[in-house]
């Protein structure tokens, strides 16, 4: 079962997820918060699969509880992000905090049944086009950090080929197909790649990328 906490300060929205969540086979409701001080409380003490994260809440916003989130010791927990803005500023700097995903609150139900199980299943929520397009936009406007770049070092020739790919959106079995190996083998790849690099799923893999020059917007 994936334990979901709820983290939504509007009562009627927060009582229609948790409703269509327990409403899964596979998915409980662990808990619900108002705000980002009782949603960093929630997780700490319920350690929840998945954490669903409203940006614009009181006390703390979602960024800043995400952050804390993620900073626990242990933590094993994973954020996605709910939210009616698209602005830039939002995707970026929640994927940047640490999310594995962004998810419009307009988004169909069915969207965020399967947003869930991707991100507790550990791949980043990068399918909704609007979350690569800006990944892409505010990647292209930062400055490539050396330090990122050197890390790069750290990769074998095979795996920064999986992280690039990563990068373009492609699944494994699509890694697979293009790389003319097994699905299993790219899994390793992208296990070690992740080790290496200390990155938490797809959504920083694909930041990392972009961060690091090894893919360029827009070539």
């Amino acid at each position: 079962m994936i334990s979901v906490l709820i983290a939504e300060d509007q009562g009627m929205v927060r009582a229609g997820f948790a409703a269509l969540l327990a409403a899964q086979p596979d998915m409980r409701v662990a808990g619900e918060a108002a705000d980002g001080v009782a949603a960093v409380e929630a997780a700490r003490e319920l350690r929840p699969d998945v954490v669903l994260m409203d940006i614009r809440m009181p006390r703390m916003d979602g960024l800043q509880a995400t952050r804390e989130i993620l900073g626990m010791a242990r933590a094993s927990s994973k954020v996605l992000i709910l939210t009616t803005f698209d602005a830039d500023d939002y995707v970026y700097a929640a994927l940047r905090g640490g999310a594995s995903g962004f998810l419009l609150k307009d988004a169909p139900p069915s969207d965020l049944i399967n947003g869930v199980r991707v991100v507790a299943a550990g791949e980043g929520l990068l399918a909704p086009s609007v979350t690569r397009r800006l990944i892409q936009e505010f990647a292209a406007r930062k400055q490539t950090d050396g330090r990122e770049a050197l890390r790069l070092n750290a990769l074998t020739t095979r795996e920064t080929d999986v992280l690039r790919l990563i990068a373009g959106g492609l699944a494994n079995a699509e890694i697979a197909a293009e790389l003319t190996v097994a699905e299993e083998t790219v899994k390793s790849h992208v296990g070690r790649l992740f080790g290496k690099l200390g990155l938490r799923d797809r959504a920083q893999a694909v930041i990392f990328a972009y961060e690091s020059g090894l893919v360029v917007p827009g070539r």
